[in-house]
């Protein structure tokens, strides 16, 4: 089947339409006050008020050991833990430590790659919560040559 520019136009537009059919209900609950606390142990608080941190082998963070530019860090996480419900990266020493979070699915494959902000040579930290409200983290040193939060 060959799509025209013209049909191709059609479908990007009723898809953006789509969007807007969404209820604001349905979309993600977003951790807002914990995106804008200004301590890690605060932002911890925040998105897990019960949980104590517990260190573990089976949450994985891959982080270079120096990033010669803050701005673009490549960061993988992952786990083997079962029943993973969410996962969270903290830069320690950021002016906002949690950098990202995810809510997963059922079954879904906890593993995520991305690129992290940091301002300076910092502990990036790996946090995975289970079902069971239990929190395991991981944590690495990451050096940075030159800082990407501004300044």
């Amino acid at each position: 089947m060959k799509l025209s520019r013209r049909g191709a136009l059609k479908r990007l537009l009723a898809g953006s339409a789509a969007v807007f059919l969404v209820p604001v209900s349905a979309l993600a609950k977003w951790a807002e006050k914990a995106f804008n606390a200004t301590k890690l142990d605060e932002a911890i608080k925040l998105l897990w008020p019960n949980a104590k941190l517990e260190k573990s082998d089976k949450v994985r963070l891959k982080a270079p050991e120096i990033a010669e530019n803050g701005a673009v860090v490549p960061v993988t996480i992952g786990s083997d833990l079962p029943n993973v419900k969410s996962m969270a990266i903290f830069v320690e020493k950021n002016p906002s430590p949690l950098t990202s979070k995810f809510d997963l699915f059922k079954d879904a494959k906890p593993e995520f790659s991305l690129r992290i902000r940091m301002g300076e040579t910092s502990k990036v930290i790996a946090a995975v919560e289970t079902t069971d409200g239990k929190v395991y983290f991981t944590e690495k040193e990451v050096k940075v040559t030159i800082g990407g939060c501004g300044g």
